[in-house]
């Protein structure tokens, strides 16, 4: 499995379209109109990959990037409001444990995983949660 790589981290911010939508898990047609939309903002441009003109480039621009800072605080803000908040802490640590164990099992070269224990089931290994 190829290393996930974000959007806005991406170098010069910029990736292949069929890239984008496998890390979307969906169809290229299908992040071809997503796209459409988010040019429309101003927020994505595309052009032809130069490297090979059978593909084409997602440019995530200034102000799409500008979007995604202004949008990151809130998106945290909800996703903590609507996993982690709805959890007890054994409950927390025990999706923390199994999500690393799938993790590992997807890619155990994952950088994610670096310096974590396999077994982190053990208190004395264990990480703290977002909320810890």
């Amino acid at each position: 499995m190829a290393p996930h790589i974000e959007f806005s981290t991406a170098p010069e911010r910029t990736l292949r379209m069929s890239v984008l939508a496998a890390f979307a898990e969906g169809s290229l047609a299908r992040l071809s109109q997503v796209v459409a939309r988010l040019e429309k903002r101003g927020w994505v441009r595309r052009t032809p990959d130069p490297a090979d003109g059978r593909f084409t480039l997602a440019i995530l621009t200034d102000a799409g990037m500008d979007k995604v800072v202004a949008t990151a605080p809130g998106y945290v803000a909800e996703v903590r409001r609507l996993v982690f908040d709805a959890l007890t802490k054994a409950q927390q640590r025990q999706l923390r444990d199994s999500s690393r164990r799938i993790l590992r099992a997807i890619d155990p070269n994952d950088p994610c995983l670096d310096g974590l224990p396999f077994d982190t089931a053990s208190p004395a290994t264990a990480h703290p949660t977002p909320d810890q």
